[in-house]
This record gives structure tokens, C-alpha cells and sequence, in this order.
């Protein structure tokens, strides 16, 4: 019995949790980060202030868990390793999760907040870039090293090659929501976006050996 209202306890503690982060993120777009309380956020998301105090003690505690939560893979979910020794599946691999993750609303709302308090607040760009932006690149970064290193691909530079890799993505999947409100391309669009950045990569960085 203890158990079962443990878990039914931590269900509705994530439910709160989700609650608050996702008014917290629509009261930012529309008063900004300084004109929002804590006191508002609890109030729009149907909780007492003293479980919005209890989980998110600041709003920088707030405002940094809609960050890694923003970057994240998916509720509950891993994300899928790309395939080592075959840099054409393993780019797939990578682009449609990022293209996946760019294509959310929750993300799209993140960096309007951000750049639209990046003058005032400055912390909220570093907390987007350290916890959010830096370790997901990292992971690629890596990735095309180890590529690299295991002579699969010829990138002397993986920095920049995933700079390059992940711009060309977002910079058909994210930017133009920036500007458009319209702008929704079809999954088939978005797919061809991805495997036209994988084959300028191939182009760019492939050795053409590949691993059984």
C-alpha cells in the first residue's frame, strides 16, 4: 500500500511540475521574465505557492528547468545512440532527433524568451547555452570525433563540423518559426532538410569506409 501511494505521490508531483513549467513558459512570452511572479505562476498552473516554493525555490531555478527540460530527448525516454562505424546512419540518426527537438513548440518559446530578455537579463542566455545548447553540441561533437578517430570520417575539426551539421538543420526547422508564424514545413520536407545536410557532410567529411 506504502508503495502504490508512493508512485500515485510522484505522479502527481510530476503533474504539478508540468503544470508549472508549462505556465511559467506561457507567462514569459507574455509578460516577459521580470514582469512574472512566482506568485502569478502558481496561480495560472492551480497550485499553492508553497509546492511551486517547494520544488522551484527562484524563478532562475524555474526558468533553468525549463532549459534542460526543453533539450531533452522526450518524457521517459533515452535518445537513440547513432550507429558507430557508419557515418551516413549515424548523421540520420542525429539530424531527425534534432530536427525532432528544434520542431517543438516548447523549444521555439525558449528562445523567444531568451532573446527577447537577452538584453536585460543576460544569465538567461548563459543558462540556455551551458545547460541546454553546449551539452547537446557536445554530444555530437563527440561523436564525430570518435568517427574520426576510428577512421570512418575525416573531420581534423568536429567543432565546427557539428556547428556546420546542426546549422543547417535549424536553420531550416527553427529559425524561420522564429519569424513566421506559419511556418509548419511537412515531416517529408523536414526529412529531405536532414538527408540533404547528411549527404553535404558525407561530401564534406566521409572517408567512404564504413563498418560491417
Amino acid at each position: 500500500m506504502a508503495e502504490g501511494l508512493s508512485d500515485h505521490h510522484r505522479r502527481l508531483a510530476q503533474q504539478k511540475r508540468e503544470a508549472i513549467t508549462s505556465s511559467a513558459t506561457a507567462l514569459f512570452l507574455e509578460r516577459g521574465y521580470g514582469g512574472t511572479s512566482l506568485a502569478r505562476i502558481a496561480e495560472a498552473a492551480g497550485v499553492s505557492k508553497s509546492t511551486l516554493f517547494k520544488q522551484f525555490p527562484t524563478k532562475a531555478a524555474l526558468f533553468e528547468a525549463i532549459v534542460i527540460e526543453s533539450w531533452q530527448q522526450g518524457a521517459g525516454q533515452a535518445p537513440a545512440r547513432p550507429p558507430a562505424g557508419d557515418l551516413r546512419a549515424g548523421l540520420a540518426v542525429i539530424g531527425r532527433q534534432y530536427a525532432e527537438l528544434m520542431s517543438r513548440p516548447g523549444m521555439t518559446a525558449l528562445f523567444r524568451i531568451v532573446i527577447a530578455e537577452l538584453p536585460r537579463l543576460p544569465e538567461l542566455g548563459r543558462m540556455q547555452f551551458q545547460l541546454g545548447k553546449l551539452p547537446y553540441f557536445d554530444s555530437v561533437r563527440l561523436y564525430l570525433q570518435a568517427e574520426h578517430e576510428a577512421g570512418i570520417a575525416h573531420v581534423p575539426d568536429a567543432e565546427s563540423a557539428a556547428n556546420q551539421f546542426l546549422g543547417m538543420i535549424a536553420n531550416f526547422v527553427l529559425w524561420p518559426r522564429m519569424l513566421l508564424n506559419d511556418w509548419d514545413p511537412a515531416a517529408r520536407e523536414t526529412c529531405y532538410a536532414v538527408d540533404e545536410a547528411v549527404e553535404t557532410m558525407l561530401a564534406r567529411y566521409g572517408t567512404g569506409r564504413q563498418q560491417p
